[in-house]
């Protein structure tokens, strides 16, 4: 057991519920919010299902990303804050500042909320969607350099974790103090589910082409990263020392389609393949380039493979 106390904002979601349990693992103690302590038997059964049976170093606060009441008790006697929360819609709102206004208030709300309580780093979670949305990516390597436009005209929840990243950078820089901020950009996240949490990535790509529901590769392609590797890079970057003001992708090596997911699904998991629809291989010049390279460097990370990531989801999905 170590003397340092984690606060994980969102442990009900996908990367949340594998952050918890890697820093229990570590012999943290760890305090999460929830926007209803209603839901914590959902991270409590998903806990037990990975082989937790002691939670004693788990602490719940109720606290919600679009209010202050809860916050000041969640970071009490807090070393570090894990900002992984933040709402992934299965489709876009009739109004963008229905997922703008939550993602970015809420990140400066907990980056206020650590500094008055003397916390050392936020780790926060944006995503590739902040950097990889403004320029033509024929011919480009995406690195950190890079930044989506936010006054452009993309989709709500690329434009969302757009203005939240900025938002926190910019409060750092202003009104940070001693406080330090680095930040995760994960690509499409997948990897095993527990307790039934699972991400809106791998409930679309493969929980959908699995059943079917996807019958077409759409002319784009997507990074991949194992959820697992999401939380340890986290882990990594809340105590590394040359982790402090900078931000990092998180993605194993190389992209894929649709097509490219189906065809690894019907080759290695042949008991899914009958459901798989046939479809026709994504044009290559809508194939991506981004790099882990300063992941890698920096903190030492070592993702699994793309297709590791994508077959553990499948093998944690119930049979239909």
């Amino acid at each position: 057991m170590t003397n340092q106390t984690i606060l994980v904002t969102g442990g009900t979601g996908f990367v949340g519920i594998h952050t918890i349990l890697q820093l229990l693992q570590k012999g943290y103690h760890v305090n999460t919010t929830l926007r209803s302590l209603s839901k914590k038997d959902s991270i409590l059964n998903a806990l037990k299902e990975a082989g937790i049976d002691d939670f004693t170093a788990l602490a719940f606060f109720e606290a919600d990303l679009t209010s202050d009441t809860g916050w000041e008790e969640a970071v009490a006697g807090v070393d570090y804050v894990l900002h992984v929360a933040s709402p992934f819609p299965a489709q876009d709102p009739r109004d963008e500042n229905e997922l703008i206004i939550p993602a970015r208030d809420g990140a400066l709300r907990v980056l206020k909320a650590a500094q008055k309580a003397g916390v050392k780093r936020v780790v926060l979670t944006s995503s590739f969607a902040a950097i990889g949305y403004s320029r033509n990516p024929k011919d480009h390597l995406f690195t950190e350099e890079d930044w989506t436009d936010a006054t452009a005209a993309i989709p709500p929840y690329i434009k969302s974790k757009t203005v939240a990243e900025k938002a926190a950078w910019e409060y750092i820089e202003t009104e940070g103090g001693n406080l330090e901020l680095t930040v995760i950009n994960p690509v499409g996240i997948f990897g095993p589910v527990l307790g039934g949490i699972s991400s809106a990535s791998l409930d679309i790509a493969v929980s959908g082409i699995l059943n079917g529901v996807i019958r077409e590769s759409p002319n784009f392609t997507m990074g991949v990263v194992d959820v697992r590797d999401v939380a340890a890079i986290h882990l990594t970057a809340m105590t590394h020392p040359e982790a402090g003001g900078e931000r990092f992708i998180a993605t194993s090596d190389g992209v894929m389609s649709f097509y490219d997911v189906a065809e690894l699904f019907k080759k290695e998991r042949p008991e899914w393949a009958e459901k798989i629809a046939d479809m026709q291989p994504t044009p290559n010049e809508f194939y991506i380039e981004m790099t882990n390279h300063k992941a890698k460097t920096v903190l030492g990370w070592q993702p699994r493979s793309k297709e590791a990531a994508l077959l553990a989801s499948v093998d944690s999905l119930p049979r239909n």
